[in-house]
């Protein structure tokens, strides 16, 4: 078992959630991949999508429905700051998790994080366990709780 994928389950379990991450077959790395091998709505899937703060040089976590795009401008005004690409070693650094497995809970370091509305019309989502091929059920308002997400609009209508 991954370092990545041990992170998250003992976040899940830190935070009383009684929750065992899924593993998927190898093509799982797109949202549309997860929701068919997890047999759900694709905005259930939720997408960690990290931004880096072009003031601060910090990540920020965007977590967003799979169907949904994060508007650049919305981001940036929730923030406080402009937002651009993060790149791989900026993610690694403060989340701990490669690009593609990135989990919003688990991270190294912490981390600003927001919360798609449209994830929170769910009974319940899924989301990323550290690795490209898990993921974890959970409750969207669990999820805000224990991510210390803000439910937030910084979608593209």
């Amino acid at each position: 078992m991954s370092k990545s994928l041990k992170r998250v389950i003992a976040a899940l379990a830190d935070s009383g959630l009684d929750v065992s991450p899924l593993e998927l077959g190898p093509e799982t790395r797109t949202a549309a991949q997860a929701a068919d091998a997890a047999g759900c709505a694709l905005d259930q899937i939720a997408k960690s999508v990290i931004f880096a703060g072009q003031s601060s040089g910090n990540a920020v976590l965007f977590i967003t429905a799979g169907g949904n795009q994060v508007d650049t401008d919305k981001a940036s005004a929730l923030a406080g700051e402009p937002l651009g690409k993060a790149d791989a070693a900026l993610i690694r650094a403060q989340t701990g998790f490669a690009i593609g497995g990135v989990a919003p809970i688990g991270h190294l370091h912490p981390i600003r994080a927001f919360f798609d509305l449209r994830l929170a019309e769910f009974t319940q989502i899924y989301a990323a366990a550290g690795t490209p091929r898990h993921i974890f059920p959970v409750a969207p308002d669990d999820l805000i709780r224990i991510s210390g997400a803000q439910l937030a609009d910084f979608t593209i209508k």
